[in-house]
């Protein structure tokens, strides 16, 4: 569930907003891209650990003690031999039945998740989902949580020793999608308690945005999906408990309606191009039909639910602990992350205010950084200026081998879509890993609008500068977003590791990206005497990722707070205004996300863990150490809870749980 609502919510952008960007899980996505000096990558992993050699123990001598029949203990010794090399065979062949079976229950997880979920079966590139919505009433969501509890046990049945390395490392990445599944069902109650989760079902985005089927077939599909629509708001009222939490109620009112505003105006453009009358017609009532019941349902919302709302939204420490524990596999306490955080916050604050005197040591940090963001393009530069940005940072990546890009088709940049600006600064649009027609990636950039008045142009803009701009970029596309999934696809990663991934590694690794870029020199002087106006454009960069890492951060502090300490929303709001520099409006907006989106700590929580393991693998290697074999070895087994990826580059198992 979070994944796809933070696509609706996650946006601290408003119109007229001075803002930077990049965010949003951008798993059910995929990618494509690059040009010359393309690296191989070697993606092949062993199904089997190699045995061990045993000497053969009739080629050395017995030395036996004079008198001693040489003859018997040969006998003895070849049998020996034997019944060794057969228990070997046995281990061997054991793993096999055990592979197959885990190979069985995996495939037939996989098949009930997308009927549950078709819409994500349609975005991941698997077309025989389309045209279908899931099934919210009561006996469905019972079914589902009984699935889930189901495969729970199952799953646990099966011993990752006995596996090989490939499907152990598939067993647990499914176990932990399971667990994020129970989590939200059981212990956040989403269908209970978040009526968010009814009002963004008219998420139809994925038949609009990607021609992967004629025109024609995919209004079809929508006709079916939106005559459903009347049927599952019916139900969110019958699911939903009497008393909510106050900021899901809202939030809940505010998507519903624009989710109907959407449907009327957007979706009507959209599939304006329909040739067929009949369609058409049909389309038409379907979709009047879907909004009308959106509206509706806000409204019910508004009168029924707003007035007794309360404030209780907090999971608590226990649960919070467990959230971590089971979805992403970190055994710390949420007070020892909290710890880490704040430790990491003020070490940022410093980096921030420290490129700030390089530029201006004569003012305040935040006014050099709004000084900066006036450096941005005009209007109608905006899209040709990143899209030339952005082939530089590619060469960059290339050129200074950071890591492999294993394609030569590149992301295009182009204007979000009209009906995306509402909420959407920048984002990439990628195929799903299973997408065999609309293979095309897009880089979205959100320009002004002509009937903007001067004042909110430039406000927009101001997120647009330079540096921000190519921050952002840096963790949309490359090596970000865009080039993981490019790993994912090119990888042998079974269907498993291509649909269920882990948000610390997803998000963690496109903003690991924004710091490592910049450390290796992207921004910065090209030789060893630079100018003055070299040491402040380096500034600037640095400035601009410690402005995005402020955020992340503000974001984990925030959500262990908000969850196990109490922390209002008041409380948080001024935590984002005082620790990483917002305006009221937006700081409010990423208080209100920790209350429904926990997860959105992972980040920051991805991003240290990524940074740990490349510390310890780089001791483990010493010289032969390399960033470039460090990032595709660490980009080439899906995408998993990161604590997996210690077992798999780590020879010292000590070191396994060290994750922070």
């Amino acid at each position: 569930m979070s994944d796809e609502l933070a696509n609706v919510i996650n946006s601290r952008v408003q119109r007229g907003t001075a803002v930077a960007a990049g965010d949003g899980p951008g798993w059910v996505l995929q990618s494509t891209s690059d040009e010359t000096g393309i690296t191989d990558l070697d993606y092949d992993t062993p199904k089997h650990k190699p045995l061990k050699r045993f000497d053969s123990m009739w080629s050395r001598s017995t030395g036996l003690k004079p008198g001693v029949n040489e003859n018997t203990v040969w006998k003895v010794s070849a049998l020996f031999a034997f019944l060794i090399a057969s228990s070997i065979a046995t281990a061997v062949f054991a793993a096999q039945p055990q592979d197959a079976e885990y190979d069985a229950v995996a495939e037939e997880y996989v098949k009930t998740y997308l009927a549950a979920h078709p819409l994500r079966g349609t975005a991941l590139g698997l077309h025989e989902y389309d045209g279908k919505i899931s099934d919210y009433s009561r006996l469905a969501l019972d079914a589902e949580l009984s699935r889930l509890r189901r495969f729970d046990d199952r799953l646990a049945k099966f011993d990752p020793a006995k596996l090989s390395q490939r499907q152990s490392l598939d067993l647990r990445i499914l176990q932990a999608a399971v667990k994020r599944e129970l989590f939200e069902m059981q212990d956040m109650a989403v269908f209970e308690r978040n009526p968010m989760v009814y009002a963004r079902v008219a998420d139809v985005n994925v038949y609009i945005k990607r021609n992967f089927a004629p025109l024609e077939d995919r209004v079809r599909s929508l006709v079916a999906i939106e005559s459903q629509i009347p049927n599952i708001l019916i139900a969110a009222r019958t699911n939903l408990d009497e008393k909510l939490p106050k900021p899901f109620v809202e939030l809940a009112i505010q998507i519903a309606r624009g989710s109907a505003d959407f449907l009327k105006k957007d979706l009507v453009a959209a599939v304006s191009g329909l040739k067929d009358d009949q369609l058409r017609v049909a389309f038409q009532g379907a979709n009047r039909k879907a909004a009308n019941a959106l509206n509706d349902y806000a409204t019910w919302l508004e009168r029924e639910k707003l007035p007794k709302a309360t404030l209780d939204f907090a999971l608590g420490e226990e649960k919070f602990a467990r959230f971590l524990t089971q979805t992403e596999l970190v055994d710390l306490s949420p007070r020892k992350v909290l710890e880490i955080g704040m430790t990491q916050l003020k070490a940022e604050q410093d980096a921030f205010a420290e490129a700030a005197k390089k530029i201006d040591p004569n003012k305040p940090a935040i006014e050099v950084f709004k000084q900066i963001q006036s450096e941005h393009p005009a209007s109608d530069k905006l899209i040709p200026d990143i899209a030339r940005d952005l082939d530089k940072i590619r060469k960059y990546v290339v050129a200074h081998k950071l890591v492999g890009i294993p394609s030569e088709v590149q992301a295009k940049v182009k204007e979000t879509p009209q009906y995306l600006r509402a909420t959407s600064f920048a984002s990439m649009d990628t195929p799903g890993p299973f997408e065999k027609r609309a293979t095309e990636a897009y880089y979205y950039v959100t320009p002004t609008e002509e009937d903007w008045p001067p004042q909110e142009k430039e406000e927009w803009l101001t997120a647009f500068n330079y540096y921000t701009s190519d921050v952002v970029s840096i963790h949309e596309v490359y090596p970000g977003h865009y080039v993981q999934l490019l790993h994912l696809n090119a990888s042998p990663a079974s269907k498993v590791e291509k649909i269920f991934g882990s948000y610390a590694f997803i998000e963690g690794w496109a903003h690991y990206c924004e710091k490592m870029m910049i450390d290796e020199g992207f921004g910065g002087p090209s030789n060893s005497s630079p100018s003055e106006d070299d040491v402040k454009r380096a500034a600037k960069y640095r400035m601009a990722q410690a402005d995005e890492a402020l955020l992340r951060l503000c974001r984990l502090c925030v959500s262990i707070q908000v969850h196990t300490q109490n922390m209002s929303i008041d409380d948080a709001t001024k935590f984002f205004q005082d620790n990483c520099y917002y305006e009221p409006k937006p700081a409010r907006q990423e208080a209100l996300r920790a209350t429904f989106d926990p997860g959105y700590l992972n980040y920051t929580l991805g991003k240290l863990e990524i940074l740990k393991l490349r510390e310890d693998y780089k001791a483990q290697q010493g010289d032969e150490f390399s960033l470039q074999k460090f990032h595709n070895e660490l980009l080439s087994h899906g995408m998993p809870p990161i604590r997996l990826l210690r077992e798999i580059m780590l020879k010292d198992k000590s070191k396994w749980n060290e994750v922070l």
